[in-house]
């Protein structure tokens, strides 16, 4: 299989020195079939005949004999970085937003020792799984039904004297029994099955192959088919969620609704917009730093509208075109912060789209504060770059950058000086 790796917004050659026409065409094919590609997979791959161009989206896409890696890239410098150092800033931050519970040393070890992003996730999921399988299988009641010599549980009395008429030596019986075949183990058996094509190490599919075996009582379900919401994560069972999320997003569950993988068995594509994956980054470090204030952090809220019927002499109430910005900081019903994240590098400018968007949230919720995230430089440490107020207003409006590759401590520690920058100075 021929394997190339790039970074966002990069750019893979097509021909003697990369991937043939036949395997770029299969990688397209892919894209496209992908939700996340959009109509034409434009939104992943751009075809320019003699290369392939990746935009925002970042991950794993490979296809009939060929894979595309895509790393995460916001600062020139970046593309001078070892891939097993991006690895392993993306892995941290997927870390912390999907709750992945993978420590700092187990988070690098891997990312230098895995060949590829898909290596990485196939191992984690391998080595997590077979653990807990070790432990023991999770059990839930189910409720059987068997003809038997002995009565068990209860005689179905319909069955009896319809079935077993003529049959006195059978009794319908109705019990219940404690089964492994449960939605989350059918979801983690077929997760084993899929990426067991996939994984290129030896271990690795040594792993896999003892799974298998482990799981042979667990009904063999396709991936479209799956129960995901069916499945229930209580107390008892609270120790396989971080199993369920790299599930999530291996089968394509996770960031997208479909996977091109349905549709082409021989391929498979995690793939996963890096502007959500820092949006989500933020808000939990942002949760975590406001702990002990007394505001409520809230993503993908408000959902308010702009425009609504005009009446002369009235407050218009919006009732189309909603909004829905990236996170609210709320003091009780009021909304004291508003921030939108955004993954770009911060030397190219601020978008005058993204200005016009945060007038208008300014507007329709009557927030004083509004904040553009940006990521800071690789090795540089977050800073308030800009401070403007709004025209014909008392809002501010300010422009800062947070450190996405130091510590976590680090990270809350400069987003508690952005809400509260009179504290900190």
């Amino acid at each position: 299989m021929t394997h190339r790796t790039v970074h966002e917004w990069g750019r893979v050659s097509v021909g003697d020195d990369g991937f043939t026409r036949s395997q770029a065409d299969a990688l397209l094919a892919a894209a496209r079939a992908h939700r996340l590609g959009g109509t034409d997979g434009t939104d992943i791959l751009c075809d320019h005949y003699r290369h392939l161009r990746a935009r925002q989206m970042v991950g794993v896409i490979a296809a009939r004999g060929a894979s595309l890696e895509i790393l995460p890239k916001v600062d020139p410098a970046m593309s001078d970085d070892a891939p097993a150092t991006v690895r392993g800033r993306l892995m941290h931050m997927l870390n912390v937003a999907l709750g992945l519970d993978i420590s700092a040393g187990e988070a690098s070890a891997m990312s230098h020792r895995a060949d590829s992003l898909l290596d990485l996730f196939i191992t984690l999921f391998a080595d997590r799984l077979l653990s807990e399988v070790r432990r023991g299988l999770p059990r839930q009641y189910q409720q059987v039904e068997d003809d038997l010599l002995a009565l068990r549980g209860r005689l179905d009395v319909i069955r009896q004297f319809t079935v077993h008429a003529v049959r006195p030596d059978r009794l319908a019986c109705r019990f219940d029994t404690l089964a492994v075949d449960i939605p989350l183990m059918q979801i983690m058996k077929a997760c084993v099955l899929f990426v067991s094509r996939h994984t290129r190490s030896m271990a690795t599919q040594r792993k896999l192959a003892e799974l298998r075996f482990l799981l042979d009582e667990v009904r063999t379900i396709t991936p479209s088919a799956l129960p995901w919401k069916r499945v229930r994560i209580d107390r008892a069972s609270r120790r396989w969620s971080s199993l369920l999320e790299l599930a999530r997003l291996l089968l394509g569950q996770r960031w997208q609704e479909t996977h091109a993988a349905s549709h082409e068995p021989e391929g498979i594509s995690v793939l996963f917009p890096m502007n959500d994956l820092f949006e989500a980054y933020v808000a939990v470090q942002l949760r975590r730093a406001l702990a002990d204030s007394g505001l409520d952090v809230v993503t993908q809220g408000g959902l308010r509208y702009c425009l609504g019927p005009w009446r002369e002499g009235e407050d218009t109430v919006g009732t189309s075109f909603s909004t829905r910005p990236d996170i609210l900081v709320r003091g009780g019903s009021e909304v004291e912060i508003i921030l939108d994240t955004k993954w770009k590098n911060l030397t190219n400018g601020v978008s005058q789209a993204d200005v016009y968007q945060m007038m208008a949230y300014a507007r329709i919720y009557h927030s004083p504060r509004l904040v553009l995230l940006y990521p800071a430089a690789p090795g540089a440490n977050g800073r308030e770059v800009e401070m403007h107020g709004l025209a014909s207003g008392r809002e501010r409006l300010e422009i800062a950058t947070v450190a996405v590759d130091g510590s976590e401590a680090e990270l809350r520690e400069e987003l508690r000086h952005l809400i509260f920058p009179r504290m900190h100075a």
